[in-house]
């Protein structure tokens, strides 16, 4: 099932600077060859539901490793079956004069 997934990730614990960690979280979603963009507060992914999942648990799996003993997520998904939608596509729409 394809999804459109809004991701917030904060690593518990750190201190008030997380960009380390979110370095990592970036390295990992970019690798994954998943569509994504990051933005001041999370990430929107997009891509198939058990891979945008997986890239998730992979992010969690490296923060650990990086000793980050407690991690917060929070994710919302998108779905449709009518048709086929991006995360442009979604821009393109709210944007456009329709």
């Amino acid at each position: 099932m394809k999804v459109i997934a809004d991701l917030c990730i904060v690593p518990m614990g750190v201190g008030p600077s997380v960009s380390r960690y979110i370095r990592e979280v970036r390295t990992i979603i970019d690798g994954s060859g998943l569509t994504y963009d990051m933005h001041a507060n999370g990430t929107n992914i997009e891509g198939e539901m058990a891979e945008v999942t997986a890239v998730v648990e992979a992010c969690c799996a490296k923060l650990h490793e990086m000793g980050v003993e407690r991690i917060f997520c929070t994710m919302a998904f998108s779905t449709r079956n009518d048709k086929v939608q991006t995360m442009v596509d979604k821009l393109t729409a709210l944007n456009s004069d329709a």
